[in-house]
């Protein structure tokens, strides 16, 4: 039992790093947000949206998704979205994050590791509706805080992916009106500037 907890508590050490991560993100009071910040809210979004669903899906898991998805940035960093778009950079990132889920399954050593080694794989390939729906949380909750900042942080690319959500909610209904007011929200704040 004690070998376990020391594992446990050891993993927690590198959990950690979520907490200090700077998100490109910035809050309505100026600051960045921190990884486990962006996880929490992820978290919390599911919960108000899961009832207006209307498909099934494991709410349990779900969180579990949620919860752990960014997890091997607490080893290899945040890589933004935007930066994403050149091929080299986007293969040079998967390259990094399968090392570090399974460095992270390794550390753990046991089901716990497993399960978030195929929870986090799950996620990546988008063909589950938890994963489905955990995935389009993760770009909804990032459009909300860009929404909620100050329009000088957004750069230009980051005006455009404001029209690039659709692909990631167009296999739900509730969640394709949640990301057009998201986006309604979004364009009112750039005819403010």
């Amino acid at each position: 039992m004690k070998v376990e907890a020391k594992k446990i508590l050891e993993f927690l050490h590198v959990a950690e790093n979520l907490k200090k991560l700077i998100r490109h993100s910035w809050l309505s009071d100026g600051r960045q947000e921190s990884v486990a910040e962006h996880t929490w809210r992820m978290s919390l979004m599911f919960l108000l949206v899961e009832p207006h669903l209307g498909i099934k899906v494991d709410a349990q898991k779900t969180l579990e998704m949620i919860i752990i998805h960014d997890i091997i940035e607490a080893l290899v960093g945040d890589i933004p979205a935007f930066e994403q778009f050149d091929a080299e950079t986007k293969l040079q990132k998967v390259k990094m994050e399968t090392n570090a889920i399974n460095e992270i399954r390794q550390t753990l050593d046991n089901q716990t590791g497993e399960k978030f080694y195929e929870l986090w794989h799950e996620f990546e390939n988008k063909q589950s509706n938890e994963a489905k729906v955990a995935n389009a949380l993760d770009k909804l909750e990032a459009q909300i805080q860009h929404n909620e900042a100050d329009i000088s942080t957004w750069l230009d690319i980051e005006k455009e992916m404001l029209y690039m959500m659709q692909k990631h909610v167009e296999f739900n209904e509730f969640l394709t009106v949640f990301k057009d007011v998201i986006v309604e929200e979004g364009e009112l704040k750039l005819t403010i500037k």
